[in-house]
């Protein structure tokens, strides 16, 4: 024990004390591009994890460089007087493949635990006949749940 305490003390005195050592001991910031796998993930992030009835969700979508649209779905987004359960909201995709926006949580959602689920899609249009061609590149799936309203988190 005494020799591992006398080893980091021994350390710590060739690199310098202080907040002078901090700052050496830290990597430089550098501008290096991301990785090349990083262009072929697929990662949705929705916050608040656990959202109230009648509050709006933010939407954070990465996919593939391939893909110019997502298309993201859920139980929870549900519009008022609508008969249909699952909804779907489209997004937008940037040339390094991110997207965010925002999705309301309406205050007649179901309770509970939810699934957001996201496809990224390829759309090409053909000029002249104006038919699309829609290729799935990729999906994700990120659990959400739903709690009651209260009025006490507006005081």
């Amino acid at each position: 024990m005494r020799a591992l305490m006398g080893m980091a003390l021994v350390a710590a005195l060739a690199m310098g004390s202080g907040p002078a050592a901090e700052a050496r001991t830290e990597p430089a910031a550098t501008n290096d591009p991301p990785p090349k796998d990083w262009k072929k993930l697929t990662s949705l992030r929705v916050l608040p994890e656990a959202p109230r009835q009648n509050n709006i969700v933010r939407i954070f979508a990465h996919c593939p460089v391939t893909a110019n649209h997502a298309i993201i779905g859920s139980t929870a987004f549900a519009l008022k007087g609508s008969r249909r359960l699952y909804r779907e909201v489209g997004l937008g995709l940037s040339d390094r493949g991110l997207g965010r926006r925002g999705a309301v949580i309406s205050y007649y959602a179901l309770l509970g635990h939810h699934e957001v689920r996201m496809t990224c899609v390829k759309v090409t249009i053909d000029p002249k006949t104006r038919f699309r061609k829609i290729r799935e590149i990729s999906r994700c799936t990120v659990p959400l749940t739903v709690r009651r309203f209260r009025l006490g988190q507006f005081t």
